[in-house]
């Protein structure tokens, strides 16, 4: 299997990418060339490649940003003999390079996620330090950043300098939903990709293939989703998941008047408060015990810690707790896009479109609050939801948010 047969439905971008990726290789071989002939061990003058030093992976959400961005590192690393040799190309996906990145071990690869709202000073600093190392074992040294548009201001000015002078061998791959997302001083000097949304056929594909999914079930799920991979895989995996989306599309059935419309919210609320607690209870407590055993928190002790410790204990907490808020938002938001698709449909149906439904399987409900409303009320309720995704990034309170929402689309 090679390195980009989960990049679904960008066939543009892969191309582009194992391009700069034999580029990438000859640059590394004449490097080592020159070594050997006791010539030094910088890459070859790059003018001419189509490898560069930063990338900047954009696309919708579930197009596979982050995706993509592993599987061009993982060819960076590969070690393939046949592409030594010269009859293959790089990313094999069986190689030790290819394999070890694949799989998040390899020493020259650092994969940054967060489960914070954002990405500070702190942490940008010292993946920069990183960035100046030369390769340990590697061709590359490779940072894939994923979450490039949760950097604040002050992290977005660390980073820019290292991407304006970046060591030899070092790669910087970025992601976010757009290049409006990131600071233009970094977008002007990355190589920036756009991913599309890939068809729902080729997500139900993909979920069949690596995943064994049954194929009814795999096209369901892609089609709900219109074609978000990550999305799609979880509602294909995860009962709780279908549970809750059938609950949220139940929504504009149940807000006939003020009490119906208060309940809504509420439970709305609920559920992404306990997807937060789910999060915590898989999640703290291993963190936690971890923690303190590495803290010496002797068994026999009480688990008392040893003095000065408190500090790092508090460090961890407010990491928690900050991870759950986003637990929540981001639960919340999922919510408020499967709305939007049900009242998009909803559209579609007075409009006469021929377009896809996504939730085709709901199509009685579709019909009734169709017939009951206009195409002027369905884009009013459109706004709304829109409306309370703005009112949450400003940190509105959810539940005074999803309140007025919820208002809103009874109002229509």
């Amino acid at each position: 299997m090679a390195v980009w047969d989960d990049v679904v439905g960008q066939d543009r971008v892969t191309e582009q990418l194992a391009a700069a990726a034999r580029d990438a290789d000859a640059l590394v071989t004449a490097a080592e060339t020159e070594r050997a002939a006791g010539h030094g061990g910088v890459p070859a003058d790059p003018s001419g490649s189509r490898m560069t030093h930063a990338w900047l992976f954009t696309g919708p959400p579930g197009s596979g940003r982050a995706t993509a961005a592993r599987a061009f590192a993982a060819a960076l690393q590969c070690v393939s003999p046949d592409r030594a040799l010269g009859s293959g190309a790089p990313g094999c996906g069986f190689c030790d390079g290819c394999h070890t990145t694949l799989v998040g071990t390899h020493a020259d690869v650092e994969i940054v996620r967060t489960d914070l709202l954002s990405i500070g000073v702190k942490e940008t600093r010292d993946l920069v330090r990183r960035a100046q190392l030369s390769p340990a074992g590697g061709r590359w040294q490779v940072i894939v950043l994923e979450d490039a548009d949760r950097l604040t201001e002050g992290a977005g000015n660390v980073l820019l300098k290292a991407v304006e002078e970046p060591a030899p061998r070092t790669v910087w791959l970025l992601c976010a939903p757009s290049l409006e997302d990131v600071l233009p001083t970094i977008r002007s000097r990355c190589r920036s990709l756009t991913l599309r949304t890939p068809s729902t056929a080729a997500v139900a594909d993909v979920l069949v293939r690596r995943d064994g999914i049954e194929p009814e079930l795999a096209a369901r799920v892609a089609r709900a989703t219109q074609g978000h991979i990550g999305r799609a895989r979880r509602l294909a995996t995860d009962e709780r998941a279908r549970t809750r989306r059938a609950s949220v599309l139940k929504l504009p059935l149940r807000i006939d008047d003020v009490g119906g419309c208060l309940k809504a919210a509420q439970e709305l609320i609920d559920a992404a408060t306990e997807d937060a607690k789910q999060v915590a209870e898989e999640v703290d407590t291993k963190e936690t015990e971890e923690l303190r055993a590495a803290l010496g928190a002797a068994a026999g002790t009480g688990g008392r810690l040893p003095r000065g410790t408190a500090g790092a204990m508090k460090d961890l907490q407010d990491r928690q707790k900050r991870r759950s808020t986003r637990t929540q938002r981001d639960s919340l938001d999922l919510a408020l896009t499967e709305l939007t698709g049900f009242y998009r449909d909803v559209l579609a149906l007075q409009l006469g479109s021929r377009v896809e439904l996504a939730n085709a399987d709901e199509r009685d409900t579709l019909q009734r609050v169709a017939s009951a409303s206009r195409p002027e009320g369905t884009l009013r309720r459109i706004e709304a939801i829109g409306s309370c995704r703005q009112a949450l990034d400003r940190n509105v309170a959810p539940l005074l948010a999803v309140e007025a929402m919820t208002m809103a689309l009874r109002a229509g």
